[in-house]
């Protein structure tokens, strides 16, 4: 399981902006993107007002791809201890049958 995360175009030419983050496991690969807004390319009109509101969203969009990775990451643990569980039930019971090889199941028997 691998992640990466990169917010593209954070400082060089301030065009459209993302925000992206990528899950990478053997089996699957998720990836968690949300755009931010521009800021004006020309310097000089990059004012307090509009680096406030850019970073407002910043922000804002953090918190909600981090809300968002962690319930993916709460569905595949989910998953994983499902499917866990699901072969741990089978090895219990074929033990349970190896040991009983030639006798009868008294819970199996009615």
């Amino acid at each position: 399981m691998a992640w990466d995360s990169v917010m593209h175009d954070c400082c060089g030419t301030m065009s459209a902006n993302s925000l992206t983050a990528t899950y990478s496991a053997p089996k699957s690969t998720q990836v968690f993107s949300s755009s931010l807004p521009a800021l004006p390319s020309d310097p000089s009109r990059q004012d307090v007002q509009g680096k406030t509101a850019y970073l407002s969203a910043l922000r804002s969009q953090a918190t909600e791809m981090q809300n968002d990775v962690n319930t993916f990451l709460t569905q595949k643990m989910e998953e994983d201890k499902a499917a866990e569980s699901g072969s741990a039930k089978k090895k219990a019971q074929e033990e349970k049958e190896e040991e009983m090889y030639g006798e009868e199941d008294p819970e199996n028997d009615g």
